[in-house]
Parts: C-alpha cells; structure tokens; sequence
C-alpha cells in the first residue's frame, strides 16, 4: 500500500472530511477522493461509506488508519535512522506548542540542539491545548507540548506517552504597580472587568469556569487571540485578567497576585504511544526536559 494514500485516510480519520484532508496536503478534494478510492483497490476491502458528498470510514476503514498511523511512524523513524549513519540522532523532528510554551520553552530547545545537535531539524508550530491531542494523533507532530485541563474537563489521553515538564500557577493578573499583592479571594472580584482568549480555547475555559466555581459569571470587555493584545488592556487598567505564570511577559506592566485558592496546571510533552520514538525524537524530549524543573 502507498505510504501517501495511508496517510490521507489516517489524516481523514481525525479531520473528518476530504475537504480537511486536501486542504492539510495542499491538494484538491477530487484527487484525493481518488486516491482513497485506489487505496480500498489495494486493501482488498470497503474503506469508506459514502453518504451524498459525505464520506465516513467503516470499520475496516478505522482499522486500516489505526494501522497506517503505525507504519507512518516506522517509516519516519527509518528515514531518520538512515539520515544517520553514525549513529548520532539525525532528521527532523515536528513539535507543537501553546503560545507561552514556544517563547519559554521551544524557543530555548532550539537554540539548545543548534549547539549540541546540529544533524536535528526541529520545526515548531503554535497550537492551543485544546487541538493538541486530535493532531499528535493524526500524525500532524511527533511531540506535542500541552498543559491539563485544571478542572479536570478533559483527561489525559491513555494512548500517548507523557513527560512531565513543569507545575505554573495560574495568578490574577492586575495593572500596575499594585497597591496589595496578597492572595487574592476571585469572589471579590465579581463586578470587575475581565479580559480572556477567544471564545472555546483553553485561557477562555479557564477564565470563565474559575469566576463560575467562585459564585460569579465575568464580566468580559476584552476578548483577544493572543496574550501581548490581553496584557496591553491590562496594563491600560481596563480590566483583570488569570493568566498561568508562564503567560506573563515581563515587558508589561502588570503585577501577579496569586489566587487565595491555589490553581495549578501541568506543563507535559507527549508523543504517540507506539511505537517507540525515533532517536531524534528522543533526543529532542531529553533535551527538552532538561531545561525544565519537573513536576514533583
């Protein structure tokens, strides 16, 4: 079977659709409706069910994508191996992280392996908590860097392997300077301001289920797609905001309060539970945990 056509029905078994899928590869639907219909030929069985223009995968379809995602990953680790013949780790490694994640931690992984590991390529790509998992999944990154979801809204995935990185306390975040940095009780704040991440991403969820567990519904006058836009309103005085201490960009003047209840999330790498990473992948997760102080 082609490696290219297993990778379109895994990529359509965590996308959904082949318009998903020709958009990820840069290909029209038509054609990769084509080769899907090639790939069932060479399977010997019925891949996919179709509905109108809606195409679902039957059993045999999910269990033809479990495995592809499988000889992907033998085929990646190959290609690694073969980069290198003398044995040190070689070949490029993808890696996904959340926004503060890339400034404190992908950034300084990478100036790291540039100096210890020149024959590692890694890319890195931005990516909210909350789609982490589905794309380490799919095959789209070989290790991802995602936090828990503190209320315990969404759990870890059994079928990935974790590395723990850190433990950030999750502080309010008020203009500075600030007359009173002592923790801080969120019911007294019920009739301030707020400031949060657009609607459905994991700083939204957080905000909004915090203030809802301490009695009170926010009342949001900000909504901004990335920390510098939400700490900039903070700075200006126009409203308050929770931010894990990774978040905070010291450039701003804001001050951190912690919270008189606790709330602590969970920095972790993942990878794909099998098989086992290549040596590069490896290399790049020793790497990473380096850098950080893990979790007690």
């Amino acid at each position: 079977m082609n490696p290219t056509r297993l990778e379109m029905l895994s990529l359509l078994d965590g996308l959904g659709t082949v318009r998903a899928v020709a958009a990820a590869l840069h290909l029209s639907p038509s054609a990769v409706s084509a080769q899907l219909a090639v790939l069932e030929t060479e399977a010997g069985a019925e891949l996919l069910h179709r509905t109108g223009r809606r195409v679902t995968l039957t059993p045999a379809g999910h269990t033809l994508a479990r495995h592809a995602r499988i000889i992907l990953d033998q085929l990646r680790t190959a290609k690694q191996e073969l980069q290198s013949p003398t044995g040190e780790p070689a070949g490029h490694v993808r890696m996904a992280a959340f926004s503060s994640a890339i400034r404190a931690l992908a950034i300084p992984l990478g100036k790291r392996l540039a100096e210890t590991h020149p024959a590692i390529t890694l890319t890195v790509a931005e990516l909210d908590p909350m789609a982490a998992h589905q794309a380490l999944r799919r095959g789209e990154y070989d290790i991802i860097v995602t936090a828990d979801f503190i209320d315990g809204s969404t759990t870890l995935d059994p079928t990935l392997a974790t590395f723990p990185l850190l433990a950030d306390d999750v502080v309010l975040v008020v203009p500075s300077p600030a007359p009173d940095l002592s923790p801080v009780n969120l019911a007294d704040l019920a009739d301030a301001a707020w400031s949060i991440d657009m609607p459905g991403t994991y700083l939204s969820n957080l905000v909004t289920s915090t203030c809802r567990r301490a009695g009170f519904e926010p009342i949001i006058t900000g909504r901004f797609s990335s920390y510098e836009l939400l700490l900039t309103h903070v700075e200006a005085g126009l409203s308050i905001s929770l931010l894990p201490s990774l978040a905070i960009d010291h450039r701003y003047h804001v001050s951190p309060r912690p919270l008189h209840t606790p709330l602590t999330r969970h920095v972790y790498a993942a990878t794909r539970g099998t098989p086992t990473p290549p040596p590069a992948t490896r290399t790049v997760l020793t790497t990473l945990q380096s850098l950080t102080t893990p979790i007690p």
